[in-house]
């Protein structure tokens, strides 16, 4: 029987699985065996969201057992113990053991970590980071989070809460995020905080404005959307740089929708970043390359590291 790797992503809005086969995973770009993405249901719940999750794995394996699964989940995660701590989009997850209900429906090894720290092993077992020790994941889009690779393993903090590179605080005069304090990085470079800001200048409605449409008014050259993703990428910049002072990696890899907000972002963030680093301090900063696969592909990787080694 061919050794087979069920791999989940809980996101906010929408849950995606997939199965891929061991035997392929030596291969320079292994691909999915089968993959399944929906949406959540109207008023979904935790409980809603799993049932539907299991029934996406028994539908992707077919009768087949897998040998583990893998678990991203979008939200605060106790890693040693398997439990979710809560999630900020959908009710009902406050404190629920995942992995022993996932070890309980599929009678394998489960894991479940949080998708930030998942992503970042993604991408660097199968995508950007291949080929370094040392490497920070930061993901840019409706919100900022990052995750540590340190010495080829996941790096989590005492209490799993590493890499919370948005929460950096960049500018203490700042506009204010909605953790309580000014000048986070994600305040400044998130798509929703930048249309934020430029729908409030510009007198428009909030939800006429989005970080997609921040990025095209900025290339067309309207001032006020220019100010804002240039601040964004500035702030970026700036928490990377004292990230790369921390701790010394040998790489930095960007995804999330703001990364595709074109070459002068791409230009800010790194000059910025090098600027504020140490001159000794030799890193490179490199496009994501998993895309939206990235939690998924890393919960095949939190198998090979945590369960298979």
């Amino acid at each position: 029987m061919t050794d087979l790797i069920l791999a989940c992503d809980f996101g906010g809005t929408k849950l995606s699985a997939a199965v891929v086969e061991t035997a392929v995973l030596g291969q320079p770009h292994p691909q999915w065996r089968t993959h399944l993405r929906r949406f959540s249901p109207p008023g979904a719940t935790a409980q809603t969201d799993i049932a539907m999750m299991m029934q996406m794995g028994r539908e992707l394996l077919a009768g087949e057992r897998p040998s583990a699964v893998g678990i991203s989940f979008g939200g605060p995660v106790d890693y040693q113990n398997g439990v979710v701590r809560l999630s900020h989009h959908v009710p009902g997850w406050e404190n629920v053991p995942l992995q022993a209900q996932f070890e309980e429906a599929f009678q394998v090894p489960v894991r479940v970590d949080n998708d930030a720290n998942v992503a970042a092993l993604g991408e660097w077992r199968f995508g950007a980071g291949r080929g370094v020790a040392d490497m920070l994941y930061v993901t840019v889009s409706t919100g900022v989070g990052g995750g540590w690779i340190l010495d080829g393993r996941p790096y989590r903090g005492a209490t799993g809460m590493a890499g919370e590179i948005g929460h950096t605080v960049v500018d203490p005069q700042g506009p204010l995020c909605l953790c309580g304090k000014r000048g986070c990085v994600e305040r400044l470079a998130s798509g929703p905080y930048m249309a934020q800001d430029v729908a409030a200048a510009r007198g428009l409605p909030t939800e006429e404005v989005t970080g997609k449409l921040v990025a095209e008014w900025a290339a067309m050259g309207q001032e006020t959307a220019v100010a804002i993703l240039e601040r964004g990428a500035w702030g970026l910049g700036v928490g990377i740089g004292n990230a790369a002072n921390l701790l010394n990696p040998a790489r930095i890899v960007l995804g999330g929708g703001v990364t595709k907000s074109g070459e002068r972002w791409w230009q800010l963030v790194q000059q910025t970043a090098h600027a504020i680093a140490l001159p000794e301090i030799q890193f490179n900063i490199t496009p994501a390359e998993l895309g939206d696969d990235a939690p998924l592909w890393g919960a095949v990787g939190l198998v090979l590291t945590e369960i298979v080694t």
